[in-house]
């Protein structure tokens, strides 16, 4: 049972929780307002919630840190990203009370984000994450959230669509290292994260019977995958199987070291294989450099990432009449929505239709004029 009393001209009331006691101000110098906050606090009580005057003093900080926690302990792949995205809204909400973080503040933080230049997409990860780490606080025993509030998201708009031909990927391949090439040979033909290749191991390789699996866990949808090797992907495979180091599980590597990121390296080889386009300032005008000897250049930027070889391998598939269930398997892609923005039509996809339309009905009229002179033909037989 809980008590009031006055302190001054201003109620006070007193209540216990686990033993312990808490004193709350009702901030009012009238009974009836004191009586009516310690019903209010007993009713939560009886319930098993946290009182409120205890929810009123968590702050972001904790909830982020419990946010962190639930990634670390569940060994998501993605807390690197997790950690950014809280290091991120800790800029706006760190040390505020959860209480004070509301609908208005989200939409401030989306507009501070969208003048510092980022994209929708990416501004929704972060939201995301927001959304997780309110829905981790109210789902706590008891809860450290009373109310979430509403997280608006955006529109994304900015989904790439870009994809390998066939002679774009040789060009690529052959500026690449020669520690680089089979790796996106692999990536060409499978459509794997660069993560499931990269991690790849030996002893998942079967030469004999010319596949290569995953287990479950090892891959981003956490579900096995088996796939059959084509005949180029299988001589790539045999030929560095018989490269292989001792001490190096691993099937792609660079000197017996697991290859990790390679982005210098990539550029380099898209400018060098023509894959680029020109850096444009805000007016749209291109961005060149003075090199030393006084000459000026233009400022090249790649215009393929290594992702685009899923959306290829995807694609290539589909072309080649392989069943999507089948290809959704060999790629790893879980969910169809996924799977369908992947499955990109080009220009030349859509030339090729405009070919087929018209030979189908040129088709139809030759139909057409064939019946009509054997028409006429059988009148002036008749005649």
């Amino acid at each position: 049972m809980g008590c009031i009393y006055k302190r001054g001209n201003i109620w006070w009331i007193k209540y216990y929780y686990n033993g312990k006691p808490y004193v709350e101000s009702s901030r009012s110098d009238r009974k009836a307002v004191a009586v009516k906050l310690l019903k209010l606090r007993e009713g939560s009580l009886s319930k098993g919630e946290i009182p409120g005057i205890h929810i009123d003093k968590i702050r972001f900080d904790e909830l982020a840190e419990d946010f962190l926690t639930d990634y670390r302990i569940n060994n998501k792949k993605t807390l690197e990203d997790a950690e950014r995205y809280v290091k991120n809204l800790k800029e706006v909400f760190g040390g505020m009370r959860v209480i004070e973080i509301t609908t208005a503040k989200v939409k401030d933080y989306i507009d501070r984000r969208m003048e510092e230049g980022l994209s929708n997409a990416s501004i929704n990860r972060e939201l995301s994450a927001l959304k997780r780490i309110f829905r981790l606080g109210a789902l706590c025993t008891p809860p450290k959230v009373a109310q979430i509030p509403y997280i608006p998201m955006l529109k994304e708009e900015n989904v790439r669509k870009g994809f390998f031909e066939h002679e774009e990927f040789l060009r690529l391949k052959s500026a690449l290292p020669q520690y680089l090439r089979p790796l996106v040979t692999f990536a060409y033909y499978t459509g794997w994260r660069l993560g499931e290749i990269t991690n790849l191991t030996w002893n998942k390789v079967d030469l004999k019977q010319g596949t290569i699996r995953l287990d479950f866990g090892e891959t981003k949808n956490k579900e096995a995958r088996t796939i059959y090797m084509n005949e180029e992907l299988f001589k790539e495979m045999k030929a560095l199987h018989s490269q292989r180091r001792l001490g190096c599980p691993y099937v792609f590597h660079r000197n017996g070291n697991k290859i990790k990121r390679f982005t210098r390296t990539w550029n380099r080889a898209c400018i060098k294989a023509g894959l680029w386009r020109p850096l444009k300032d805000s007016d749209g005008k291109s961005v060149v450099v003075k090199r030393k000897d006084g000459s000026e250049e233009l400022v090249k930027v790649p215009t393929k990432i290594f992702h685009d070889f899923r959306r290829t391998a995807v694609r290539n598939m589909i072309r080649a009449g392989i069943p999507e269930r089948v290809a959704m398997m060999i790629s790893g892609h879980k969910t169809r929505c996924v799977f369908d923005r992947y499955n990109i039509v080009s220009d030349q996809d859509l030339r090729e239709a405009a070919m087929k339309q018209q030979s189908f009905i040129n088709s139809q009229n030759s139909d057409e004029m064939v019946t009509i002179l054997v028409t006429v033909d059988q009148k002036l037989a008749k005649n």
